[in-house]
């Protein structure tokens, strides 16, 4: 009967120990649900030439600590095949656009950990596109469906504050519309899907 007195206490120390430890973590988690953030690719509005007045800004949700979803918005301006590899072809004379498009483009993206801070995401970008003449005159409206896919890491900074992304990335766009003709003469040599880094960075809250 003592034994079984004091298994039983045993057992209950035990079961409030760990609550008790449960709980002390809870408490102590740095996991965050809501981030606000942008991207590193803003740099290049630095660029004496074609600067791309690149502007992006975005807000997540973690459904869970390997679920996230995201609402981006980008805003930038390019005069070059989307589809022309960084190389010596990228930005050279004689193939840039006859003018420029506009970019308007509001974003939705899920992203999934899967191990550590490996992580893949899938963004659909809305480009509500504004294509000008060399004069810089209205020539068109135009509209197209950006694929973006990623595979990267991310690292996490003062106790889970802030984090930064880089990833390889490929953005595919399977629907285009309302090129002018003199953008389609351009860009009708290269491919539609363009690989690229990403650089997302972040303040989780």
């Amino acid at each position: 009967m003592q034994k079984k007195i004091l298994l039983f206490a045993l057992t209950l120390m035990m079961t409030n120990t760990l609550q008790v430890k449960a709980q002390h973590t809870k408490q102590d988690s740095t996991f965050k649900r809501w981030f606000v953030g942008s991207s590193l690719l803003m740099l290049g509005n630095f660029s004496q030439v074609n600067n791309p007045e690149y502007v992006q800004l975005n807000v997540g949700y973690r459904i869970t600590p390997k679920d996230v979803v995201s609402f981006e918005f980008k805003r930038s301006i390019y005069s070059w095949p989307i589809g022309i590899p960084f190389g010596p072809s990228f930005d050279a004379p004689g193939l840039n656009y006859p003018g420029h498009a506009r970019i308007l483009a509001p974003t939705i993206g899920y992203q999934r950990f899967w191990w550590k801070g490996v992580y893949t995401s899938v963004h659909a970008l809305n480009a509500f596109e504004k294509y000008m003449d060399e004069n810089k005159k209205k020539i068109g409206n135009g509209y197209t469906l950006y694929l973006n896919f990623h595979l990267g890491y991310q690292f996490k900074f003062f106790k889970n504050r802030f984090f930064f992304e880089p990833a390889l990335g490929c953005s595919y766009w399977p629907v285009r519309t309302n090129v002018p003709e003199s953008f389609k003469l351009v860009e009708k040599k290269w491919p539609n899907y363009f690989i690229q880094p990403g650089l997302h960075f972040g303040f989780n809250f």
